[in-house]
């Protein structure tokens, strides 16, 4: 390490409040001190996210100090000195002591803290940011990440469309320049304690069930749900907040019900990670429930089960979307609502959403990747969806995805098709022989450096491939577009009489791989072909598959 480098390691040493990882730190050999301060860590996709371990690009106390104060500068440099700040935590590693030091920092610079003591679900702290015109609002939490992660996760207030939605650009990139300029040796730790509860944070959960049944109203239903929150936060809320719908039935997995940092019964803990929801289906299919539905660990995002020609599975994302697209549009008064609806989706999800849309006579459009885009596509947002298991049922209540207010919304559908004598397969079947059979899904290709994801993106770039699964494709490469849908991304498309292919491929904004994001269209053939049709969508799908692999190989 040069001189210069040497002095930063060992004023970022001596500026760590946390003996451990202080001691973490020293006990490094120079080389692993050397990757320790490469680099630091850098708002993606939804915020900062990384392991808990010392040093810049980590998850510790002083990161979290040193970034509450480049916020707190941003928020004083905007005019906002004095403002109310929300600041919540999930139950990670961490999670805790790094909420104390942000709301101690926050107070220190003059802003009135609405803080929650105890772990909160994300959508929460969004909810509340909202409802007090809050400047701002910091959540800990890495979601659904690996367990030896955490994150910081930063809300901002601003007009209807923005209020309570995580920060966009240019803002991230100016608060990562006040952290780069702020010496670590300046910064004031804040007063060791607990993070002290505003009895206004207590209220908003409450104003949050308030408006789940305001939303969605309460009913006397039979309906058996299977619930897991994945060792995360949102089990009790999840059950207050049915229990207020009418649905009251529930039945959880116990192994999985208490928040546990550790994450002990699954690998990895995302619903949509194979495997993650067996003790779900496997629960469901023993209580012979209606519905199973997965929460990811700081409840934001929502998967939901059912039995799918015989069988119980979890559904994709994008099938999710397409239910809760058609409930949202649904509930439109034209006598009552003011214009035209909107609904929204990402550029990497099911192309299904439109045609719902455009049937409903209903607005559709794309945004790039992300909450912070979807909660933006526009004025009279009423749903937006990633296939990423996100879903956005109130945009007016919660300007981010919201993993329990779509359960709610899951169920009362479910009930609705359940007192019908249907289910929700049966509502997906009906969208499908109306619209096509659509299909998606996705290959990942996890690379050793990055410019093994440059490489991969270039040759798509410069040697696309002629025709995917016999259809001709043509290319859409969104880096070169100008307008708000300019990316990292490469799209191929191809029509045919009988079905259509698509291929969205982009970096990962939250690891080292590219993802291939796939979907087959089987034209509608009406009820009476839809069992061949879904068997041909499937696949093509799965031919789709074998030829992503192919694009992605390097060698």
């Amino acid at each position: 390490m040069t001189s210069n480098h040497t002095t930063a390691v060992e004023a970022w040493i001596a500026a760590d409040p946390d003996p451990v990882t202080r001691d973490e730190l020293t006990g490094l050999d120079p080389t692993a001190l050397a990757q320790r301060f490469a680099d630091r860590l850098h708002f993606g996709t939804a915020g900062l996210r990384g392991p808990v371990r010392g040093g810049p690009d980590g998850m510790n106390r002083l990161v979290v100090i040193h970034t509450t104060t480049a916020l707190a500068d941003w928020l004083i440099d905007a005019g906002h000195a004095g403002g109310s700040v929300v600041v919540g935590h999930d139950a990670r590693h961490g999670s805790h002591p790094f909420a104390a030091d942000a709301a101690g920092v926050l107070r220190d610079r003059g802003f009135d803290v609405i803080a929650f003591a105890t772990p909160v679900p994300t959508p929460v702290v969004a909810f509340t940011t909202r409802r007090f015109d809050a400047v701002a609002g910091v959540m800990i939490t890495a979601s659904h990440n690996p367990p030896a992660d955490n994150g910081y996760k930063v809300y901002l207030g601003g007009g209807p469309m923005d209020a309570g939605a995580q920060i966009i650009p240019p803002v991230d990139a100016e608060i990562e320049e006040r952290i780069a300029r702020i010496a670590v040796d300046s910064l004031v730790v804040p007063a060791a304690g607990a993070a002290v509860s505003d009895p206004r944070a207590v209220d908003a959960v409450e104003a949050y069930l308030s408006r789940l049944l305001e939303r969605h109203g309460s009913r006397s239903s039979t309906l058996r749900v299977a619930l897991t929150p994945m060792h995360g936060v949102g089990g009790d809320l999840a059950l207050r907040a049915l229990a207020a719908a009418g649905v009251t039935d529930v039945v959880v997995v116990d192994e999985q019900f208490t928040p546990d940092p550790d994450f002990p019964t699954v690998a990895f803990p995302n619903p949509e990670e194979p495997g993650a929801a067996d003790l779900l289906l496997e629960l469901a299919a023993r209580t012979d429930a209606d519905i199973a539905i997965a929460l990811d660990p700081d409840a934001d995002r929502c998967a939901v089960g059912a039995v799918v020609d015989g069988a119980w599975r979890m559904l994709t994302g994008d099938e999710t979307g397409a239910l809760l697209s058609t409930t949202a549009l649904s509930q439109h008064d034209s006598s009552t609502d003011a214009g035209i609806p909107l609904v929204a989706t990402t550029i990497v999800s099911s192309t299904l959403l439109g045609r719902i849309a455009e049937a409903a006579g209903a607005r559709h459009t794309r945004t790039l990747t992300g909450f912070k885009w979807l909660v933006r596509a526009g004025e009279g947002l009423r749903y937006a969806y990633e296939e990423a298991i996100g879903h956005c049922v109130d945009p007016d209540a919660v300007r981010d995805k919201d993993g329990i207010s779509a359960a709610v919304a899951l169920a009362v559908l479910a009930h609705e098709q359940r007192s019908a004598g249907q289910d929700l397969a049966a509502a997906l079947d009906e969208l499908f022989a109306r619209h096509g059979v659509h299909r998606t899904g996705q290959v990942s290709v996890r690379t050793d450096t990055a410019d093994d994801i440059t490489a991969i993106m270039t040759r798509l770039r410069n040697r696309p491939p002629a025709t995917l699964c016999g259809v001709a494709v043509a290319r859409c490469d969104f880096a070169t577009r100008t307008d708000h849908l300019r990316t990292d991304a490469v799209e191929f498309t191809g029509h045919s009489p009988g079905h259509d292919v698509r291929v969205i491929v982009r970096p990962s904004g939250t690891e080292p791989k590219v993802k291939f994001y796939l979907e087959v269209v089987v034209a509608a053939g009406g009820p009476e072909r839809l069992d061949e049709d879904k068997r041909r969508a499937d696949t093509l799908l799965d031919d789709l598959r074998a030829a992503a692999r192919e694009l992605g190989d390097l060698r």
